[in-house]
């Protein structure tokens, strides 16, 4: 047997009958041979690692804008933080981890520059277009990536990574992602905000630490555990503890999210946004050749978006920089 077919036979020995078999997969939008040594979903775990998308995750912003200390996360230790928590709520559900290590490493491919801010201005910007990081993540392993091909995933992948912030999955392998999605960026934002200053640890609501814990790791360990004992066919919380956890995300959104400190150099982040998509929109022929031929085929708007969302926050500062400050003048000697 191929290896690969060993490890598929090995999932149905081993995996829960609610998880997502890779020999069951509803396959690519184009076909392909499959491979020797790797299952489908493994195959798309290591496209998504090795594409230029995921590599510029390290140069995006999670919460703080451009951090100066090493310790903040970006985009992509956020994203390494929910496979690791995705992964282990799959393994005690005897999910098929794979899959879910695909989805949650392909979750955030589609974020622009500057967090959520930038994603707010360019929804502003083109309102008929939608614009939703998780529809963007989407379009960039579909149409963005290998200048135009995309990465051909296969359609739980692709249905995980479209599902993971509003909508329901169609497999709790991409339902656990989305539960771990939130169980990071709420625990390690708060982590950030207080080595930021922004907020300290004894305005937590009581009830909170009470139910979840008083660190990180002891909210995390609380809220892992208690999908994985009240989960089976429908991926879940307890009642108790799904009401700590929607306490502490409201508590979040209210005093960090929206924190005055944090906010001070998002209108210029936005500024920065806005000036490029119009720009762009009235010089279509200056973007790389990628974006002039999705220009032409799905129209100027998509394409701006596709060019700006693309961006790691140094690149577009830069590029404003560019097109917008004098470059100094220096005569000639003699």
């Amino acid at each position: 047997m191929l290896p690969r077919e060993i490890t598929q036979e090995n999932e149905k020995k081993i995996l829960s009958r609610y998880a997502c078999l890779s020999e069951s997969s509803k396959g690519r939008q184009r076909y392909e041979e499959p491979c020797p040594l790797r299952t489908d979903f493994q195959r798309d775990r290591d496209r998504i690692i090795h594409s230029n998308a995921f590599r510029r995750l390290k140069h995006k912003t999670q919460v703080f804008l451009i951090p100066k200390s090493d310790h903040y996360r970006t985009r992509l230790t956020h994203t390494l933080e929910v496979s690791q928590i995705a992964r282990t709520i799959a393994r005690a559900l005897r999910l098929n981890e794979d899959l879910t290590e695909a989805i949650a490493l392909g979750h955030d491919l589609g974020h622009t520059p500057f967090g959520h801010d930038g994603e707010r201005m360019l929804q502003k910007l083109c309102p008929e277009n939608d614009f939703r990081h998780f529809k963007q993540s989407l379009r960039v392993v579909d149409r963005i990536e290998r200048d135009g091909a995309g990465l051909n995933l296969t359609y739980e992948v692709r249905n995980g990574i479209l599902c993971h912030t509003n909508m329901e999955a169609e497999t709790l392998e991409g339902v656990a992602v989305k539960f771990a999605d939130k169980i990071a960026y709420l625990n390690h934002d708060i982590e950030d905000a207080v080595r930021g200053g922004v907020l300290d640890p004894a305005d937590i609501p009581g009830n909170v630490i009470a139910t979840l814990g008083d660190t990180k790791s002891r909210r995390i360990t609380t809220l892992v555990s208690d999908i994985i004992e009240n989960s089976g066919e429908k991926i879940c919380y307890s009642d108790r503890i799904r009401a700590a956890h929607d306490e502490l995300r409201s508590f979040m959104f209210g005093n960090v999210y929206s924190a005055e400190a944090i906010n001070r150099e998002k209108d210029k982040a936005c500024n920065i946004v806005d000036f490029l998509f119009h720009y762009y929109m009235k010089n279509k022929d200056a973007m790389p050749e990628l974006y002039i031929r999705l220009a032409d085929e799905d129209g100027p708007e998509t394409a701006v978006c596709d060019f700006i969302s693309c961006m790691t926050d140094e690149y577009a500062i830069d590029l404003f920089k560019e097109l917008c400050i004098p470059k100094q003048w220096i005569a000639p000697r003699g």
